[in-house]
């Protein structure tokens, strides 16, 4: 079962939330944040990038840093800014961006089912990653960033929201990126339990986008068990059909010694076909490369694809086990400095200019891993291989924050 829980949001006034509003902390550089934020007083990049505020080159991990997220967050508060609300309710959170809509439940869930493996999991976190987020939460005594969470749709959920969002809306803005957040709040007791009714049915929650943010929760709550916390987390929960993943494409320093000519031998040996073709891949076990100018279609050798472990069949796998590792020499692409990732919502045409520019040697576009690939290796306990989910639209910090 899932147990979710209504909370008291804090929340930005609706006049200012587009002020306030911004993208996750973890999209953007601190010289790209310092550039959002600049002449937005109100901006939570003040919050959740408070380096910014600070001189450049100052460390991002030392104590400054979350001693000034901390003096912000309070300022936007006693400003009124951000305000408390009276008692505890869901939320639902609608996101439009072009022709895609999603809408998912805002919600405390429980940091005793995340560490239960009843939320399940997909990446591994790196403990740097974990304990700037501990650092961050602890400082501020607060979640500020949604976990992004998936579950397999119910059709009498889909049906109570469809009805909800028919109502006037809390807040409804535009960011500058053309994306439109929407909120309402669910606060009629029966409203409240209908909701924990048809969660409590659900046998499994899945981290689509936050490892690191819910391992930060859970960590937080174990060294404060007893002492001052709800056992709960700040989450976002959408139904799967409505999940949008875009590809995570990679770029190449070097062709590891090769010509173009002598890559594309090597290449043979893996993929059915090589010719010339679109940027994007428009189907499974399909590659885009582009090298020396064009881009190429390739697609992967049945021998390659036709294997029964889920996690062997994704195309960042076979790309990583029959390309990265043995022609490039790229056999962690954790720690490679030879490759870099590129999110989906970036376009090819950001491959194509990192790659003409001559900064890398090449690329390859991907089609983006599907929300069943994901859950089906999560219910197994598999691990996906780093960078492979890029998910939009992201979800905007300050919306909700989660007071603990």
């Amino acid at each position: 079962m899932a147990t979710l829980k209504p909370f008291a949001a804090l929340r930005p006034q609706p006049e200012l939330a587009a002020q306030i509003c911004e993208l996750p902390y973890d999209v953007m550089s601190s010289d790209e944040a310092r550039e959002m934020a600049a002449g937005k007083p109100l901006s939570f990049l003040h919050v959740s990038k408070p380096e910014i505020d600070l001189p450049a080159g100052t460390d991002l991990y030392s104590s400054v840093v979350y001693a000034r997220g901390r003096e912000n967050f309070q300022k936007l508060i006693s400003q009124g800014a951000l305000q408390p609300d009276a008692k505890p309710n869901f939320y639902l959170y609608r996101q439009i961006m072009g022709n895609h809509a999603q809408v998912g439940l805002v919600a405390a869930a429980s940091c005793e089912e995340y560490l239960a493996n009843l939320i399940k999991k997909h990446e591994f976190t790196r403990p740097d990653k974990e304990d700037d987020r501990v650092r961050h939460i602890e400082a501020l005594n607060s979640q500020t960033g949604p976990v992004f969470l998936t579950y397999r749709a119910v059709a009498a959920f889909d049906d109570f929201v469809a009805k909800k969002i028919a109502e006037p809306p809390a807040v409804d803005f535009t960011g500058k990126d053309g994306v439109r957040h929407t909120s309402w709040a669910i606060s009629r007791a029966d409203d409240i339990q209908f909701v924990e009714t048809q969660f409590a049915r659900i046998p499994f929650l899945y981290i689509a986008d936050g490892h690191h943010r819910s391992a930060a929760a859970a960590r937080v709550f174990q060294s404060r068990q007893g002492a001052g916390h709800s056992g709960q987390f700040l989450a976002v929960i959408f139904p799967h059909n409505q999940m949008q993943i875009l590809p995570y494409n990679r770029v190449l320093k070097d062709l590891n010694g090769l010509t173009p000519r002598e890559l594309v031998l090597k290449l043979e040996q893996v993929f059915e076909t090589i010719r010339a073709g679109e940027a994007s891949p428009g189907q499974k076990h399909v590659l885009g490369l582009f090298l020396d100018g064009r881009w190429h279609r390739l697609t992967f050798k049945r021998e390659f694809t036709m294997v029964a472990d889920p996690i062997e069949r994704l195309d960042v796998t076979l790309l990583q086990k029959h390309v990265l590792a043995p022609i490039f020499g790229i056999d962690d692409p954790r720690t490679s400095k030879k490759i870099n990732f590129v999110g989906g919502i970036r376009g090819t045409a950001e491959l194509e200019k990192l790659v003409t520019s001559g900064e890398y040697a090449c690329a390859f576009s991907m089609f983006p891993t599907s929300i069943e690939d994901l859950m089906t290796i999560a219910d197994a306990g598999g691990i996906m291989p780093p960078k492979s989910t890029w998910f939009e639209p992201k979800l905007r910090d300050a919306m909700f924050c989660h007071l603990l």
